[in-house]
């Protein structure tokens, strides 16, 4: 999603935007597409703490230290492709209609539409794939986007599309039969939205 209308130098970004922008990158990049190696890799080198976020992280270290492209891509699939299906639908709409395509698709293109974001021409999934609105957050937090990018801007968007589901997804991917690797992701991702939806709630 990181193609605009008007592509704009990304602002000056604080140091704790920025660390948010990169755990919203990250979860983008795992959950649009199975990990490469090197992602497994740099995976491996993440640090933590005994917060749910850093035991996350670490679980999550653990985990990509010993697994391999292969596994992890059969996981990806099983989770998200299936034969028709995979185990999780990973859209909002599906999270609050039960059904795909529906009303809130619509509205976040209206959304996304008002703030001069579009899809890569690449993508063929619908834009409200949770891993494009983790990507979109990111964008939306250093600057990427035409639009605004302070906190209200990001509350705004979080609240809209990502408050509402987000955590449920993530405490289902946690809880998927075919998880093991995606498990401890499900945990950083469910954290992270904890973290964000309190923060936001400050604001």
């Amino acid at each position: 999603m990181n193609d605009t209308a008007d592509t704009l130098c990304p602002r000056a970004v604080a140091e704790e935007d920025r660390a948010r922008a990169q755990i919203y990158q990250l979860l983008g990049m795992l959950l649009s597409n199975p990990p490469s190696s090197e992602l497994l890799s740099g995976l491996a080198c993440l640090q933590g703490d005994d917060s749910p976020l850093g035991a996350a992280s670490k679980n999550v270290a653990a985990l990509a230290e010993r697994t391999n492209p292969f596994d992890a891509e059969r996981e990806y699939n099983n989770l998200f492709v299936g034969v028709g299906r995979g185990e999780l639908l990973p859209y909002t709409s599906y999270y609050l209609t039960g059904f795909l395509n529906e009303k809130p698709l619509a509205q976040l293109r209206t959304d996304l539409m008002a703030r001069g974001i579009r899809a890569r021409s690449d993508v063929k999934e619908p834009e409200d794939h949770i891993g494009t609105l983790c990507e979109i957050m990111a964008g939306i937090i250093t600057g990427e986007f035409p639009c605004d990018s302070d906190l209200p801007s990001q509350r705004a968007f979080f609240d809209a599309h990502l408050a509402k589901w987000a955590g449920l997804f993530f405490k289902d991917l946690e809880e998927a039969q075919s998880a093991v690797f995606y498990g401890p992701v499900g945990s950083l991702g469910r954290a992270f939205m904890t973290i964000e939806a309190d923060a936001f709630a400050l604001q």
